[in-house]
């Protein structure tokens, strides 16, 4: 079976793709198809390059059961492109840039529609506070939990590409 690649991004990679990576992680290992998945996170910016992620996003995730301290921020690089199947970012902002940067425009998507189904963005919590950062936890969960119902129904004959499981 294909293991099926998925690169969750945000900006500088300390807030909202750690997370996500994390929440997608986690509920695949619960419901046991932790193997049927490659997951990652990366940041547009190499501002934070090695750094672990946000406390507060740390803090999140322990409160619910999740660890992400062990994670490292990177900045993306050329070959993620061709090594995910799957990019979702987090904002429009993250999109377009990928798309600038990708030959592979047909890998990247806006979490919102791809995971979550409703075009919204996963706003930036950085310059918020513990309930900023617990509302995206929330967004996130709900778009890894549909987003692995979706994907896990299909890993198994996936091809790699979106369109398959659209």
């Amino acid at each position: 079976m294909k293991r099926i690649s998925i690169l969750f991004v945000c900006m500088g990679n300390i807030c909202r793709s750690p997370l996500a990576e994390g929440i997608f992680g986690h509920v695949a290992d619960k419901a046991g198809l932790g193997d049927a998945f490659r997951i990652d996170s990366a940041g547009l910016g190499g501002w934070h390059q090695g750094e672990r992620p946000d406390r507060r996003s740390i803090a999140t995730a322990v409160a619910h059961g999740i660890d992400i301290a062990g994670q490292s921020a990177r900045k993306i690089r050329p070959e993620d492109f061709d090594d995910f199947d799957l990019i979702l970012a987090m904002d429009r902002s993250n999109v377009a840039e990928l798309r600038r940067r990708s030959p592979h425009a047909d890998k990247v998507h806006l979490f919102g529609d791809f995971a979550l189904g409703t075009g919204e963005d996963i706003p930036d919590p950085y310059y918020g506070d513990r309930e900023d950062f617990e509302f995206v936890y929330a967004r996130l969960f709900s778009g890894c939990s549909k987003l692995l119902e979706r994907l896990g129904t299909v890993s198994g004959s996936w091809s790699g590409k979106t369109s398959s499981v659209r």
